[in-house]
């Protein structure tokens, strides 16, 4: 899995983690692998994918990785190595706050000042990966895009086949509005109240996840249950469009329009695509 809020434990419903009949019956990796009161980076992503890779192979199978994080998905993929830069704890809850305060957008501009590239590449309202840009530059000195390009004389990409899926947008977004609701009912609610009542930090990292950020604003009665959930349906929707613009500028992807096929469905396209009967 390459899903960057699944590799917290706890975060079940929001990230609509396999059942744990199919993790009985397939070996799923990178999930469950933090504690969602720790940070997770990029960087320690591609250690634990390169480790379970070593895994896989040696049982003799095929890796598969999926899921949508796009940058979690190059990073291992394409070998990035930048992101050996370690963390730092206090710069990173010092630039968090600085957000807090002025919102992210004041952090991109801050990053466009020392890397008018790197600005250029992420989002303004990533925050996680303008940070991230930030500390790597603030501590190293050397601006991250000129670090991707030192990184990129010696990078060993790996051989992949890649799919994508996509289908018209009307039915995208109703998919979406469908999930967002069975989560709902699932426990979403239940599910981030009791994390907070761990004691888990409703700025940490995990909790600012797309359907749990919006129900802490939820519980902290900054907006009512129907605006969270309106909320969490239009910042998916948001976040479907730029996971499509990112995987549109990856060249290998083999495109399947996957609207009128369920999921044995699209496996069995797959499989023919890859000469496999």
């Amino acid at each position: 899995s390459a899903d960057s809020a699944a590799v917290y434990r706890g975060l079940d419903i929001g990230t609509a983690k396999p059942t744990p009949a199919e993790r009985a019956a397939v070996q799923f990796h990178l999930l469950d692998v933090a504690e969602p009161g720790e940070p997770f980076t990029a960087g320690r992503f591609k250690e634990l994918a390169e480790e379970a890779l070593i895994a896989i192979r040696r049982r003799h199978h095929w890796p598969i990785l999926c899921g949508g994080t796009g940058l979690y998905v190059r990073v291992f993929l394409d070998d990035f190595g930048l992101t050996g830069t370690p963390a730092d704890a206090d710069l990173r809850r010092a630039l968090h706050e600085e957000a807090q305060v002025h919102g992210p957008g004041h952090l991109h501009e801050r990053l466009r000042s020392l890397d008018p590239v790197a600005a250029e590449r992420i989002h303004p309202n990533d925050l996680v990966r303008i940070v991230r840009a930030l500390e790597i530059t603030i501590r190293t000195g050397i601006p991250v895009s000129q670090q991707h390009w030192r990184d990129a004389s010696i990078r060993k990409p790996k051989h992949r086949i890649t799919f994508g899926f996509i289908m018209p947008r009307q039915i995208l977004y109703r998919r979406i509005e469908q999930r967002v609701d069975a989560m709902v009912e699932a426990g979403l609610v239940q599910e981030v109240q009791g994390l907070l009542e761990r004691g888990v930090s409703p700025t940490s990292q995990a909790m600012r996840s797309l359907g749990y950020k919006e129900v802490v604003r939820y519980l902290q009665g900054e907006i009512g249950l129907d605006e969270a959930v309106y909320q969490i349906k239009r910042n998916t929707k948001q976040f479907a469009r730029r996971q499509i613009t990112w995987f549109r500028a990856q060249s290998d992807v083999q495109w399947l329009d996957v609207a009128d096929m369920d999921a044995g469905a699209v496996s069995m396209v797959m499989l023919r695509r890859l000469g496999i009967d």
